[in-house]
């Protein structure tokens, strides 16, 4: 990588470009990933020599206990296995021109800053890979360059010509044969929503509430308050991130989705196309009124000290498998969920329906989260396959690690096939 000594660069600059990248769109809703990213910054930047464990990284970004174990759980290298993917997906598109190279090398935990397009003269001590410089030309060099912009100039302007005809061809034929179709454990999950040129809807949970934000306010109770009175237009926070996550890996599958709020739902939408649910039954009241799972279901604890709490009940455990699954109780910190992840037929024999969700918005987000990432859905389609040849639909409960808010890990705990 050839590069000329044209500026100096210390902390300020380095910790910028991380900045940048925690606000890119291919880090944006992605919190765990983006805390983890800040946290390695700051300590290869300001404490370079210093050993970086998973243990300290597991006790400081994620809130795990001092009892934390990173021989027997791996969430520490799944979640830098993931950071490094994001950073190089960040280069290959959106960071293509920045001039400071951000890499997380594997076995190490310490970033590594590398100039791209300029050498680099750190502050001391900072972890800088560089680069040899450039060698110096002393002949004048204008007509080399006059003729060098003139030519980049050329292919700039063909380019950009082939790139609006190929987009006019596409957006005139989205399922044209030269299209290449997208392949991997993503594409093969997601094949029954994407084979057809219709999108999806997304439906997303928005409760009822009665009451006002700055009164106060609570879920509505049809036998005791005024329909007149509802507002249904609130959502949780990690409803909001998985309708984010859904579209980021539908557009990486060259496919849209649409999206709707579960007030607004018909059952039109039912009969006429694929559907995605995002959100449990006590939130997204949608899901009543079509076909649902029937071996994992939602409902409230009746009596006990979790009277009330949502819960999801296992109608037919297996050895080793509990009878029913709660999040943590709602007088401690948030630190684990639970969610379904189900493939059901849809209201029509043509129509299919997916339920990704918690018992609360992070387990949403969690399940969400997990049907996103080839790594889990590979696993995912592993197990259906060995229960009942090929894919088909199913019903899977996950288990959600949480630490301040954000599903860190996601655990397959059961499934059962259709």
């Amino acid at each position: 990588m050839a590069v000329t000594r044209t500026f100096a660069l210390g902390s300020e600059e380095f910790f910028q470009q991380i900045d940048h990248i925690t606000k890119s769109h291919i880090l944006r809703g992605s919190e765990s990933l983006c805390r983890l990213l800040q946290y390695l910054a700051k300590q290869s930047l300001l404490h370079p020599d210093a050993p970086l464990k998973e243990y300290q990284i597991a006790t400081e970004v994620y809130g795990r206990r001092s009892d934390f174990d990173p021989h027997s759980d791996s969430t520490i290298r799944v979640q830098a296995g993931r950071l490094r993917i994001k950073l190089a997906e960040y280069y290959a598109t959106e960071g293509a021109n920045d001039s400071i190279l951000v890499k997380l090398p594997k076995g190490s935990y310490h970033l590594v800053f590398e100039a791209r397009h300029a050498q680099l003269e750190p502050h001391p001590s900072l972890p800088v890979a560089d680069s040899p410089a450039e060698p110096a030309h002393t002949a004048p060099r204008w007509p080399f360059a006059v003729l060098v912009l003139l030519v980049c100039l050329i292919v700039s302007l063909s380019a950009l010509g082939a790139l609006l005809w190929t987009r006019k061809q596409s957006d005139a034929s989205p399922s044209s044969p030269a299209t290449r179709p997208a392949s991997g454990p993503l594409a093969d999950f997601w094949k029954p929503f994407t084979s057809g040129s219709e999108e999806p809807w997304v439906i997303f949970s928005n409760a009822a509430f009665t009451g006002r934000p700055e009164t106060g306010m609570r879920y509505y109770n049809s036998r005791e308050d005024s329909k007149t009175a509802v507002y249904d237009h609130y959502t949780g926070v990690g409803e909001v991130l998985a309708v984010h996550a859904l579209d980021e890996a539908f557009s990486s599958l060259s496919h849209r989705i649409r999206v709707k709020r579960g007030s607004l739902f018909t059952l039109d939408d039912a009969s006429d196309s694929n559907l995605i649910f995002v959100g449990s039954p006590s939130e997204n009241l949608s899901l009543l009124d079509i076909p649902g799972t029937s071996e994992f279901v939602f409902e409230r604890v009746a009596s006990g000290p979790r009277r009330g709490d949502l819960s999801i009940v296992n109608r037919h455990p297996r050895p080793g498998e509990a009878a029913r699954y709660l999040a943590s109780p709602s007088d401690v910190p948030l630190t684990e969920d639970y969610a379904l992840i189900a493939w059901v037929p849809g209201v029509s024999p043509q129509r299919l329906i997916m339920i990704l969700a918690g018992t609360t918005t992070f387990g949403t987000q969690g399940a969400v989260e997990f049907v996103c990432r080839p790594d889990s859905v590979r696993k995912l389609m592993q197990t259906v396959s060995t229960q009942k040849p090929g894919m088909s639909p199913f019903e899977a409960l996950v288990r959600i690690k949480i630490a301040r808010g954000v599903p860190i890990d996601e655990e397959l705990v059961a499934l059962r096939p259709r």
